[in-house]
């Protein structure tokens, strides 16, 4: 199969190195590392994600109840907050 592909600069500069190496020509090169590749990733575990947050103590809540706004303002501010 005949395809085009685009390559960034940092896998040109490794490819080039790779092939200056091996003395292979640059198409077999490619299958070789596209081979590797693959079978690399067929044989590597699933990634298991841990939990995207962690729990943390903050510590007892310095109000008992801050179910009603206005008692909170009132406990914060004084009576005046209204």
């Amino acid at each position: 199969m005949r395809t085009t592909l685009s390559l960034d600069d940092d896998v040109v500069a490794q490819l080039t190195e790779l092939r200056s190496r091996h003395d292979r020509p640059f198409k077999q090169l490619i299958n070789d590392v596209l081979r590797a590749g693959l079978a690399q990733l067929e044989r590597a575990e699933p990634v298991r994600c841990g939990p995207y947050t962690l729990s943390v103590s903050l510590g007892k809540s310095r109000l008992p109840d801050v179910d009603d706004i206005s008692d909170v303002l009132a406990l914060v501010e004084g009576e005046s907050h209204l």
